[in-house]
């Protein structure tokens, strides 16, 4: 599932035969960092959200991944899995949180917003299949 999200968001930018080759199974192995919450449908994972505290030193608290199904994008799935990262947070006491989200990720982006949450102006380069990308930070007061 979320092997799929990435293919379908990251098309336009990362190579697609670099995206082709992604393992679900490898990004099983890869675990997670925090606390994380799954959507549910007819007994399918299709969406997750990882959250905890914050690898940045400004920021209480962090949304490190948040992936959904691309064939349930639109459905709501998201929007449930945001509100649940947030109510999280808060109950681990965070406040100021933040979330990182690659710049040309439009889609993502309006998610976000929708959701409450705005650019900071903090922007870093990550590097994906050997080709550096920007990513752009996203806060909220919780």
């Amino acid at each position: 599932m979320a092997v799929r999200s990435w293919q379908a968001a990251y098309a336009h930018v990362l190579p697609a035969e670099r995206l082709a080759r992604l393992s679900p199974e490898r990004r099983a192995e890869q675990g997670w960092l925090g606390d994380s919450f799954v959507a549910e449908l007819d007994g399918e994972v299709v969406g997750f959200v990882d959250v905890g505290e914050s690898r940045d030193g400004d920021a209480e608290g962090e949304v490190y991944a948040i992936y959904v199904d691309p064939d349930h994008f639109g459905a709501g799935m998201g929007r449930e899995l945001i509100r649940a990262a947030e109510l999280r947070m808060r109950e681990l006491g965070y406040a100021d949180v933040i979330l990182w989200v690659m710049e040309d990720n439009p889609r993502a982006r309006r998610f976000y917003e929708a959701a409450g949450w705005t650019l900071d102006g903090t922007r870093r380069p990550i590097e994906i299949f050997g080709i550096e990308v920007p990513e752009v930070r996203y806060q909220k007061k919780l």
